[in-house]
């Protein structure tokens, strides 16, 4: 038996259930986060193999860092030269696998599988992300509330750990049930219909495309999801916010703000930050701005807006990608998970949007006010290799769903696409979009060029590059329909690749 694990669990569960969530978020404005991050390395330095050996390769002592600045310049791990390199035992703390209790499985863009092991006290800083939402956004605290988990099962990381936090939220008090159909739609849909009615509200919890398909498959067989008073969690993509607008009509979702939140979360660490009523407040506005988010970001894409605490994940920017640094069952310092983005701090953002004449927490406190916290923000682009360049223009698969969800195209499409730029006969370039159709639709040379003109319509507005990079005879994309589960652009049951190279 291992009586320090079982006393960390108990630590470390009641800490959880004890502590108000209000006290939870309000803890970074009284500690400092780069202390934490040092605190951490040092712990790590001392008690992980791997990373002992690591530091030893790099010709570093750690007691030379001190400083921010020291931190600041100890090398980044990654998969490849940090978790690849090192049996899996000796990542963890004094090299005991054994002192985690869970081993979950990510296929990550190589398609080969890592592991990644974690313990209770791990999902618990995790659970603490999904309470945000399910207390600020749903206020699940005083209405009873059945979670529908639409994630993969099995040893994949999303399903079980989410159905674990959402459990966790039912430990603390809050009136919530967990039911784990998986991505098994015909069980999603007997599920909510044989007890949603029980219940005040239900929460859908799962990947965007799949959600939106199930949302679509429902209505066409007849699923009134307005009398659920459905809610949505999100993870894995970036999405425009006329595609939450587009599924929010389609459950009855009146307030956007408060009806759907997405997670920012990798298999490495868990989630490492959430949208907020205030982040999904501001990234509505900056929808409407393109200009405004221009300015912000320097690109013309939104990328996902979320949250995040401090003093759970120290987050740096690297040369335009993120770096982050947390305790995890494998503890990962200075870890570069390619994704593009930066920080924003609460009072820079604020102050950012008054200059545009927009205040959010004005927003927020005519709908009630709950969700607003001085946490700092980060925003996410995604994975730089998933943009097509075309006449030296990078094309975005945001730009190209936001022409997909006009209303006039919405009904026809599920919002899955593969974008890539082809060669003719003549060697002359041209944008390629394959479409998938929604069910039931049939393909027609009037909903190619309808498709095409509003995809060429969002590009011309949303990507300066494409607008002024691309001469006008080459902007016109060419658009092919495919129906739904096409088995060689959109095979079911594969998670789905917007572009192709």
């Amino acid at each position: 038996m291992q009586e320090n694990h079982r006393q960390r669990a108990i630590t470390a569960f009641q800490d959880f259930l004890n502590t108000p969530l209000e006290t939870l978020l309000e803890q970074h404005q009284h500690v400092s986060s780069p202390a934490s991050a040092l605190a951490l390395f040092h712990s790590v330095a001392t008690t992980v193999p791997a990373y002992q050996a690591f530091l030893r390769e790099q010709g570093i002592e750690p007691t030379s860092i001190q400083t921010l600045e020291d931190f600041q310049k100890l090398p980044l791990v990654s998969k490849e030269n940090y978790h690849r390199r090192h049996p899996l035992a000796d990542l963890c703390r004094n090299g005991e696998l054994e002192s985690c209790d869970m081993i979950a499985v990510s296929s990550g863009s190589t398609g080969k599988p890592t592991f990644w092991p974690r313990f209770l006290a791990d999902e618990l800083q995790i659970a603490t992300r999904f309470e945000q939402i399910f207390h600020d956004g749903f206020q699940a605290d005083t209405r009873r509330t059945l979670a529908v988990i639409c994630f993969t099962l099995g040893t994949w990381v999303g399903g079980m750990y989410t159905a674990n936090c959402c459990r966790y939220l039912a430990s603390k008090g809050y009136p919530i049930s967990v039911i784990t159909p998986g991505n098994n739609q015909e069980e999603i849909f007997r599920v909510v219909q044989e007890l949603g009615s029980m219940y005040e509200q239900v929460v859908l919890l799962g990947y965007p495309p799949f959600l939106k398909t199930v949302i679509d498959t429902g209505i066409a067989r007849g699923v009134e999801w307005q009398q659920y008073q459905i809610k949505m969690v999100f993870a894995g993509e970036v999405f425009s916010e006329e595609w939450r607008s587009l599924v929010g009509d389609r459950v009855g979702s009146t307030n956007p703000c408060y009806d759907s939140a997405s997670l920012y979360g990798t298999a490495d660490a868990g989630v490492l930050g959430n949208e907020t009523p205030l982040s999904i407040c501001i990234r509505r506005f900056l929808a409407n701005n393109p200009d405004a988010a221009r300015t912000l970001f320097g690109e013309s894409r939104l990328p996902t807006l979320v949250q995040y605490d401090p003093l759970s994940r120290f987050f740096e920017v690297h040369e335009g990608t993120l770096l982050f640094s947390g305790d995890n069952g494998i503890p990962l310092v200075r870890y570069h998970i390619s994704d593009n983005g930066g920080l924003i701090p609460y009072e820079v953002m604020l102050k950012f949007l008054a200059e545009w004449g927009f205040d959010p927490l004005g927003e927020l406190q005519k709908q009630g006010g709950r969700g607003i916290h001085s946490l700092p923000f980060v925003y996410v682009f995604g994975r730089s290799n998933f943009t097509v360049s075309y006449f030296g223009a990078n094309i975005y698969p945001e730009n190209v769903a936001v022409g997909l969800e006009q209303s006039e195209i919405q009904e026809w499409v599920t919002g899955k696409f593969v974008l890539q730029v082809k060669e003719d006969a003549d060697k002359n370039r041209f944008l390629s979009i394959v479409v998938e159709l929604a069910p039931l639709v049939e393909s027609s040379e009037e909903k190619q060029k309808a498709i095409a003109s509003s995809i060429l319509s969002q590009l011309l507005r949303l990507n300066s590059e494409f607008a002024n990079y691309v001469p006008p005879p080459y902007q016109m994309p060419q658009v092919t329909l495919a129906p739904i589960g096409d088995s060689e652009y959109f095979p079911i049951g594969v998670k789905h690749r917007y572009t192709r190279q």
